[in-house]
């Protein structure tokens, strides 16, 4: 065969347009719907946490509401000026400050709401309560450790009585975080916090040890909890019209608890729950 042959044949095939994965759609999705939120006190940063934006008005005074932790706002212990700023990223990255206008009591309705000022971000969609099912895949989008926003992915791990449990690991930091389904790209909830089992090793002149992420211990406030606490705080209206008007405040609680620590023998293995 000639090179001019050659050419010829390879301008005769056809190019193969090669779908995206319905992971990297999602995260394309839910990037733009992810922030991170960080706490200043007298100019100083003190915390960095993740949120979700759930709404958003523009107009002459564009304003945004994301949704993270109560843990993440409290400022118990705190002594100073304290901020909160909200920050995107990617083509669109901003600084905005923001102001808590709903906060949750720790750890029953471990949820908070921040309203920011000076933009009209993405609000990611709430999935139907009923939508989740135990092993539907999710991604998790969050700022670990102060970083830039990551991805890590998983299943729904455990779903009773409205608590949500999933094994896509997450970092300190993660509070807040969305967790997004796949396909698809609806929010079924935001990181509240997780588990890890501790292995100690003790020896004749020091001990040493070191905290090992449990698999399917990553707790996640459901958007059946997030409905009701936006209504029980006065904020349904952040909610499409169609999800609104259905949801009414209740005295129902579908919190999870801080389990309670284990051990184990030699090695020692104690589990602990952290908020991120």
């Amino acid at each position: 065969m000639t090179k001019t042959h050659l050419l010829v044949l390879l301008a005769s095939v056809p190019a193969v347009a090669f779908a995206r994965s319905p992971r990297s759609e999602v995260v394309a999705r839910a990037l733009p719907e992810s922030v991170k939120v960080k706490l200043d006190v007298d100019g100083e940063p003190v915390r960095v946490a993740s949120g979700v934006v759930i709404a958003s008005r523009g107009g002459e005074r564009p304003t945004s509401w994301v949704l993270t932790n109560a843990h993440v706002v409290e400022l118990a212990g705190l002594t100073g000026v304290a901020r909160f700023h909200v920050s995107t990223e990617g083509a669109r990255a901003l600084d905005l400050p923001a102001a808590v206008v709903a906060q949750g009591r720790v750890p029953d309705v471990d949820l908070a709401v921040l309203e920011v000022t000076g933009a009209a971000l993405t609000p990611a969609e709430f999935a139907e309560d009923a939508d989740t099912t135990l092993g539907d895949d999710v991604l998790v989008v969050a700022a670990p450790y102060g970083k830039s926003l990551s991805v890590s992915s998983g299943i729904v791990s455990q779903l009773e009585g409205g608590k949500m449990k999933t094994d896509a690991p997450v970092g300190y930091g993660a509070s807040g975080g969305g967790v997004f389904g796949v396909p698809g790209g609806k929010l079924l909830g935001v990181v509240e916090g997780y588990r890890t089992a501790r292995v100690a090793f003790a020896g004749k002149e020091a001990s040493y040890g070191f905290d090992v992420p449990m698999p399917g211990e990553t707790f996640v406030a459901h958007v059946s909890k997030i409905r009701r606490f936006l209504a029980e705080h006065g904020l349904a209206q952040l909610l499409p019209q169609s999800t609104a008007a259905r949801v009414t405040a209740s005295p129902a609680k579908d919190d999870i608890p801080a389990p309670p620590a284990a051990s184990l023998p030699s090695p020692r293995l104690r589990t602990t729950s952290y908020q991120l």
